[in-house]
């Protein structure tokens, strides 16, 4: 038997341990080859105006020897001649030389982005291209460090320095996306703290430092942490306590169930704030939590990894265009609408690219149709990012000239979705593992969700979007998530794209989703069940909850024929108030001022006209002002 042991920066130990037998040594295959030759860490670096002071401070200080392979991207003036590489070579004792394509990335090497070019690194080579965006677009730092971030996964490492604007800020989601970690400079310490600023600011910076104090903490961390993989391992008790009582806070403090997310996120996402805190085990981290509500917060947007772009997979949207829209707009009734749904949506780019394409698609075919798309999250704040509908100039990088001047108004911080366009969306926070889940859907895209979740889960999450498609819904997954085994429930359509069209066959239940994963057992379950079959017994506010729900109402009240409330949703303190004199919970004895007249004539019609009615443009005067 021989032990395995994972170390955490500063030479401290990380708290689980893996037992496994020691085998030969194989053969290494090809891919296992491939990742042996880029076993050093490849450090991708950031700078714009400013940069120059910065990338010297920070080289001043890096060992020649440190076995790291350094990429600098910068701004740098098309029409000059650079002479960074001269400059930078006075800083360090390493071969520093401008990028060449093709050129292979070795390590104690420093490889400077030429003027005028973009550059990423697939399989280990610089790939070096003339931009295709114009000047003022481009994005060269994101674009290197979105490339390193699908090159390495969770041992990539990118810093950014000194430098106006927004650039780099996308770059490090990717990373924190894949479990790599980010370096920042602390802008007070910068020349110019627009970058720096951003990526802090989007909560992607692992690290926050003066430029000259990096290569230390780089060098602990690569000699203790990286390319140490995290894998699914039997947790030794003392840790699997500590990782319970973790995970017990997070869902007392936040209502968030972490508990089937994969382990080995888990303790990735712990390992880099216990290195953050300097903390050494979870027993210590656990009492921090107690005492730091903040941290508990921050730790949950860990787990979370609200990482998204617009058109990503830009061929799977290309198919989602051209051959599954089509198919499902070819039969729609005029009178009914076109129901998608987009779980998981962060910020909102992906629920945004869905109604582009479909706009697009109602123009080329010359129809009109009723659309509701919904997009949902567990995280709020992402919510109310992706609500407002406004994003960095970075995204420019990722939508069509064409796109960005027909859905997009430009405006001094990026670009804002236009109107028609956020028009048909409900943002909503709602938890996909244990909400009710919407119904009657022709279309959910949930991508990169399930990659995080254990097999367990998955299996329930893929049972919850069958229930909530119609036969013929489309599933859309991102190209390493399918539906597993579920082929009874699903026929698969595009193979590399991964869209699924739900069959016939679904189950009659509630999916178990909807229920607890920690706590209530099987009894709990089934009493659900069973509840939920009693029609004769209706529980009002149940069916007036889940009926809210589908619609993500905002302060809403159930009232009968005479506008007496018979259920309440939310806070309406802000709309209604008690009537003076003798009790009333009629909704028009209780509307504030300004509400009266509109409630009443709303009430009257719906019980004539036994559907929708709007009153808009209504100023309701309340305790503050209206």
């Amino acid at each position: 038997m021989s032990t395995v042991r994972l170390l955490r920066p500063h030479g401290r130990k990380i708290m689980h341990a893996v037992m496994a037998k020691k085998k030969p040594a194989k053969a290494p295959k090809a891919k296992e080859q491939h990742e042996q030759t880029l076993a050093f860490p490849i450090i991708g670096m950031g700078a714009s105006a400013g940069g120059l002071e910065a990338f010297e401070q920070f080289f001043r200080q890096m060992p020649p020897a440190s076995g790291m392979a350094f990429v600098l991207i910068t701004h740098l003036d098309p029409g000059h001649v650079s002479l960074m590489t001269e400059i930078m070579q006075r800083a360090t004792a390493m071969p520093v030389a401008e990028a060449k394509d093709q050129v292979r990335v070795a390590p104690d090497h420093i490889y400077v982005i030429p003027p005028a070019r973009e550059m990423s690194i697939f399989h280990g080579t610089l790939q070096v291209n003339v931009p295709e965006a114009p000047r003022g677009q481009r994005m060269p730092i994101d674009c290197f460090l979105r490339s390193l971030a699908e090159e390495q996964g969770e041992r990539a490492i990118g810093v950014i320095l000194s430098g106006t604007g927004t650039d780099g800020t996308l770059g490090l989601r990717a990373i924190h996306g894949a479990g790599g970690v980010s370096f920042v400079q602390d802008p007070a310490t910068a020349k110019y703290d627009g970058m720096p600023a951003s990526a802090i600011q989007s909560g992607f910076a692992t690290y926050v430092l003066p430029a000259e104090k990096m290569p230390e903490l780089i060098i602990t961390y690569v000699r203790t942490s990286f390319g140490k993989k995290v894998k699914s391992v039997t947790i030794i008790p003392a840790v699997a306590n500590n990782l319970t009582r973790i995970l017990m806070l997070l869902r007392a403090r936040t209502g968030n169930d972490f508990s089937l997310y994969k382990k080995s996120t888990i303790l990735r996402r712990l390992e880099r704030r216990l290195s953050i805190h300097s903390i050494e085990d979870l027993d210590t981290y656990a009492r921090y939590l107690q005492d730091h509500p903040e941290e508990v917060r921050v730790l949950a947007k860990e787990f979370l990894i609200n990482v998204t772009s617009f058109f990503r997979d830009p061929a799977a949207f290309a198919v989602l265009k051209e051959d599954i829209l089509p198919q499902l707009c070819a039969d729609k009734p005029e009178n009914d609408a076109l129901r998608i749904w987009v779980p998981g949506c962060s910020t909102g780019e992906e629920a945004y690219s869905i109604a582009i394409v479909l706009r697009e698609h109602m123009y080329a075919a010359g129809k009109e149709f009723k659309v509701q798309i919904y997009g949902t999250d567990i995280d709020e704040e992402t919510i109310a990012k992706a609500r407002t509908g406004v994003y960095p100039p970075n995204v420019a990088a990722d939508i069509s000239a064409e796109r960005l001047k027909r859905f997009f108004i430009r405006e001094e911080g990026g670009y804002r979705v236009k109107k028609d366009i956020r028009e048909v969306i409900v943002f909503a926070v709602q938890n996909v593992i244990k909400d009710p889940p919407f119904t009657k859907m022709d279309l959910v895209s949930c991508r990169n969700l399930l990659i995080y979740l254990e097999a367990e889960l998955q299996v329930r999450l893929i049972a919850t979007f069958r229930y909530a498609l119609k036969p013929g819904g489309i599933l859309f997954l991102s190209p390493s998530e399918s539906i597993g085994d579920q082929n009874d429930f699903f026929k698969q359509v595009s193979k590399k794209w991964k869209f699924y069209r739900a069959t016939a066959s679904v189950s009659p239940h509630i999916p178990a989703t909807v229920r607890p994963i920690i706590g209530g057992g099987e009894q709990a379950a089934q009493d659900l069940d069973e509840a939920l079959r009693k029609v004769t017994k209706t529980n009002f506010a149940e069916l007036a909850e889940r009926a809210l729900l589908q619609s993500y109402a905002p302060p809403s009240v159930v009232t009968d024929a005479r506008g007496n409330i018979l259920y309440v949703h939310g806070d309406t303190g802000k709309y209604l108030r008690p009537a003076p004199g003798q009790a009333s919970l009629n909704v028009i004895d209780m509307a504030r001022e300004g509400l009266t007249l509109g409630i009443k004539s709303a009430v009257l019609k719906v019980a004539v006209e036994k559907g929708p009615v709007v009153c808009p443009g209504l100023s309701v005067k309340t305790d503050g002002g209206s």
